[in-house]
């Protein structure tokens, strides 16, 4: 798609960004036997590119942190140009999901989140999913529609964390009722901060790889952002 309206000052997203972690302490524990399952999505039409960027850069910190609790697999799945969608092995290495996403170019068209929120389900079906996280910036799509296949990945105990760049005012309520229907959360993003998508992926990966205790533990050594989530677990 052509360009998005980035209205992301720093006050509302940094409020938003420690209204998320409040969530995630609250959220059930997903149920966890080895390494926790982390299924990334993200959407990779045109506005998309420097956030793919950036994310690039970042994902390392998700199995840094998670190292010491058993390890992380995750899942790279995105969208793209006309009717692409496309998912990967589980990686359960930083330097492979670097190279799948280094190969990956961000290609105009609409958005396909049903999509994703189908192949969590199936993959959910078939083993065991800690939690979905997405990462985009529209939405362009029937909520009903997605609202309905969320209700269903919300069944299968499976959490999404929806993280919003920008504010565009359909995407927050689409984004909002996903969340609210798998037990997960939302929370915007400032586009210009890559710590507060670090602090946010990180935190979720070890809610997936640890759960509540290990995010409390995390916590301890992180950012402000992350300290008072954890605070909600005392």
């Amino acid at each position: 798609m052509g360009q998005k309206p980035r209205n992301t000052p720093a006050g509302p997203a940094r409020t938003d960004v420690q209204a998320f972690l409040k969530k995630v302490a609250v959220t059930p524990a997903a149920q966890r036997s080895g390494r926790g399952r982390l299924i990334f999505a993200l959407d990779a039409t045109a506005s998309r590119e420097p956030a793919w960027d950036r994310a690039c850069h970042i994902q390392a910190e998700m199995f840094r942190e998670t190292a010491a609790l058993g390890g992380l697999e995750i899942q790279l799945a995105f969208y793209r140009g006309f009717d692409e969608f496309a998912a990967t092995p589980w990686i359960s290495n930083s330097a492979d999901l670097i190279r799948r996403m280094s190969g990956v170019f961000c290609l105009g068209g609409h958005t396909q989140i049903r999509k994703v929120l189908d192949h969590a389900i199936g993959e959910a079906r078939s083993g065991k999913v800690s939690a979905l996280v997405f990462v985009g910036d529209c939405m362009e799509e029937n909520v009903d529609d997605l609202c309905n296949a969320a209700g269903k990945l919300g069944v299968l105990g499976v959490p999404a964390f929806l993280f919003q760049e920008g504010s565009e005012p359909v995407a927050e309520m689409a984004f909002r009722q996903i969340a609210r229907l798998t037990r997960g959360a939302h929370c915007r993003f400032d586009a210009s901060s890559p710590d507060q998508l670090r602090d946010l992926l990180s935190a979720v990966a070890v809610y997936a790889a640890g759960g509540r205790r290990a995010l409390a533990d995390y916590g301890r050594r992180s950012s402000p952002d992350v300290r008072r989530l954890t605070s909600q677990l005392k």
